[in-house]
């Protein structure tokens, strides 16, 4: 790590931002086959899953997205409401993490790398104002790179204007944090506020 990093870059959903996601479709495909799926294979189906990928590319519009989604995993739910289901993922800023960026914002600059889309992205802003806690927030759907390409990191450096030696990173996604590590970002591997609070002072940035 720099002695004295000059920004700070965080990933949002599972470090400031509490969303729900892959969970929440479970008793929907209970719902809709005969079979019990296993939580650990709606998981890897998630994982791999080529719709959510376009749309996080802003490559796919949100109906095509819910079209698509509706019918690849067999749900109840019309393309329109699963939409309104999908945008209430993104649920809250967790507890405390205003008042923690706040804390940091007076010694170091602040900026956020997210995979997102339009409508969580919008929801974030409209709802949360996470937007305004940072100097710049980057969005996948918008840059067209996901992390753990490296292009999503090199995209927010330059337009950061800032090396990557002079960074700090926080993600949830172990492969997140390595591929940060291996472009000379330093990077910590937490989940939630209190991990990320965690993770801040083990590297002596919140006095």
């Amino acid at each position: 790590m720099p002695s004295r990093p000059e920004l700070l870059l965080f990933d949002l959903g599972g470090v400031l931002v509490e969303f729900s996601g892959v969970e929440d479709i479970v008793p929907w495909l209970r719902e809709t086959t005969a079979e019990n799926v296993a939580e650990e294979a709606i998981r890897q189906h998630w994982a791999s899953c080529d719709l959510l990928r376009e749309f996080e590319f802003g490559r796919i519009s949100a109906s095509d997205f819910a079209a698509g989604f509706v019918e690849e995993w067999g749900l109840t739910l019309s393309p329109a409401g699963f939409l309104t289901q999908f945008e209430s993922w993104t649920k809250r800023l967790y507890p405390g993490a205003r008042e923690l960026l706040e804390g940091l914002r007076p010694t170091y600059r602040l900026a956020a790398l997210s995979n997102s889309n339009e409508l969580h992205w919008r929801r974030n802003e409209a709802l949360l104002g996470v937007q305004a806690l940072f100097e710049r927030a980057f969005s996948s759907h918008e840059t067209g790179f996901r992390k753990p390409d490296p292009a999503a990191f090199r995209f927010a450096l330059e337009a950061l204007e800032i090396d990557p030696g002079a960074v700090v990173f926080f993600d949830d996604v172990e492969a997140n944090v390595k591929a940060a590590r291996d472009l000379g970002i330093s990077a910590e591997q937490v989940v939630g506020v209190e991990g990320l609070r965690e993770g801040i002072s083990k590297l002596g940035l919140l006095k």
